[in-house]
């Protein structure tokens, strides 16, 4: 597949992008060396390689899901924060409708 010159116009107007007549006879070739590299990659055998998000094997480090029994730095205190809301209904905080 190649790309001419109406083209580029083409997507230059559909990605609103304003091009002077030299820029887009430059762009023609750059957006062909970019579909012949996509083409070349389409040759690549991939069969049996196992999809991977990263180059390097990352595994998240988890930490326990526990609740910090410690009034002063969380856990525990629903109601200290509820007093401080404008309007608080059954345990959470009262917000005006917005969807009606």
């Amino acid at each position: 597949m190649s790309v001419d010159r109406a083209t580029v116009a083409r997507i230059a107007s559909l990605a609103r992008i304003n091009m002077s007549e030299e820029d887009l006879d430059t762009l023609v070739p750059e957006f062909n060396n970019i579909l012949n590299f996509v083409e070349q990659l389409s040759e690549v055998n991939v069969e049996g390689v196992e999809p991977m998000t990263s180059v390097i094997p990352n595994h998240q480090r988890l930490r326990e899901d526990k609740v910090n029994a410690d009034p002063l730095t969380g856990g525990d205190i629903r109601d200290k924060v509820l007093a401080n809301a404008p309007a608080a209904e059954h345990g959470f905080f009262g917000v005006p409708k917005v969807i009606e």
